[in-house]
């Protein structure tokens, strides 16, 4: 089985980025496996691929930003979708002609506009698996309009936790789509777990304002109060670091806490603590509060929808606290930081517990899913409309709809004018 993903950009940093390198590098060890990036920006990417997956871009943004298509908005990549921006004429193209041409069984899409991309585009013989990494109630209502008509057109669709599942199925109604949770992984660690004698709390993931590191740093002050002996790392690069820094200074706990940058593998700095923090106020999933569970690391995280909750067990391999509530986030880390005994059993039971977000079991459940889709497209028994149809079947339902199939129509068009350059 040949099984492609497409995604947005492998060469910048991020949990959708991590999760699809883990997986197409464990899927490698049975088949054919390739990332194709629609944008590159530079020479390497931060993660370095499994040397079996194949990776490529289609556009690459070091020759090609001011290419004129690149500077006409993009017409099939959905407007209200988050990255729109950064899409153009110029990749509508280049997915188009790629998905056309590709010789892959199944395609897997990395994110909502890259779904309807797929969605619309894939030729007949190819599944269509769609991941969204983000939660359905987290996308605004114009784009999940979008995605109602155009998520039909998939096989299957994954979400990474079993609460946004249910919500797809609930409120999206995707008639003959498979909806299924699959949650990320995080690949067996290779060091020796945290013993939890280190006085040094740990969070990591992009500095940007929804994963709320001041929130970490206010409730880090009640530790600092008790405990000045404990430190607070902060990994990660972002547009929150200056502001940061300022809380930082004007909390005076520049003896105690640390931005520490980027740093890629996390493994090593995981286990030198004792006691991993997350305050987002939503979190799709939770890649870095599992790595931290697999280190040794008891996790303190705000309860917040959706991954959270289903990866922590609050009281036994971590604590969940109320969302934005920097006094109850200083105080559940108080627990541990008291109790050596309390820290050293909660990261034994974090050991244990997040074994199930291990590669095996995931990897497993995603190679029945693609190899069923695939089984499924290949026996003609998923029903897809063929373009003229979809059109039809969207006039008169409204603005979005009629944007959408203008959309497809437009993308078809330009993969036409593509052939003929």
């Amino acid at each position: 089985m040949k099984v492609s993903f497409l995604i947005h950009n492998a060469y910048g940093i991020g949990g959708t980025i991590t999760t699809t390198f883990n997986l197409a590098g464990a899927l490698a060890e049975r088949h054919d496996v390739e990332i194709v990036s629609v944008l590159r920006h530079r020479e390497h990417p931060n993660l370095t691929p499994h040397p079996d997956v194949g990776l490529r871009a289609l556009v690459d943004l070091r020759r090609e930003k001011d290419h004129p298509l690149h500077r006409r908005p993009a017409g099939v990549f959905p407007s209200a979708e988050y990255r729109h921006h950064q899409y153009s004429e110029l990749t509508d193209l280049r997915i188009a002609e790629y998905l056309e041409g590709t010789d892959a069984d199944v395609v897997v899409g990395t994110r909502p506009g890259l779904n309807v991309h797929l969605a619309l585009q894939a030729p007949q013989r190819v599944a269509r698996v769609g991941q969204e990494h983000l939660t359905l109630d987290n996308h605004p209502p114009a784009l999940r309009t979008a995605l109602r008509r155009a998520y039909r057109r998939l096989d299957v669709l994954t979400t990474v936790t079993e609460a946004d599942a249910r919500a797809y199925r609930r409120k999206m109604r995707l008639p003959g789509v498979r909806v299924e949770a699959l949650p990320n992984s995080v690949p067996d660690p290779v060091l020796p777990a945290a013993d939890g004698s280190a006085k040094v709390v740990i969070a990591a993931g992009r500095l940007v304002p929804v994963k709320r590191y001041d929130l970490i740093i206010e409730a880090f002050a009640q530790v600092v109060a008790e405990c000045p002996d404990w430190q607070l790392r902060i990994y990660g690069k972002g547009e929150e670091e200056d502001r940061l820094r300022a809380r930082i200074e004007a909390l005076g706990l520049w003896n105690n806490v640390f931005l520490m940058g980027a740093a890629t593998p996390m493994e090593a700095e995981w286990v030198k603590g004792s006691i991993g923090a997350a305050a987002s106020n939503f979190e799709p999933f939770g890649m870095t509060i599992v790595e931290a569970m697999r280190c040794g690391l008891p996790v303190v995280s705000t309860d917040c929808p959706y991954g959270p909750g289903e990866i922590i067990r609050d009281g036994e391999d971590g604590r969940l606290v109320p969302v934005g509530d920097s006094r109850a986030f200083g105080a559940a880390l108080l627990d541990l930081v008291r109790d050596d005994e309390l820290r050293r059993r909660m990261g034994e039971a974090a050991v244990d517990h997040a074994r199930r977000f291990a590669p095996g079991p995931v990897v497993a459940q995603a190679e029945r899913l693609l190899e069923e889709a695939v089984a499924a497209r290949s026996g003609g028994r998923r029903g897809t409309p063929g373009r003229g149809g979809m059109r039809h079947a969207l006039l008169g339902q409204g603005h979005a709809a009629r944007d959408l199939a203008h959309a497809a129509a437009s993308g078809a068009l330009r993969t036409v004018r593509g052939r003929r350059r």
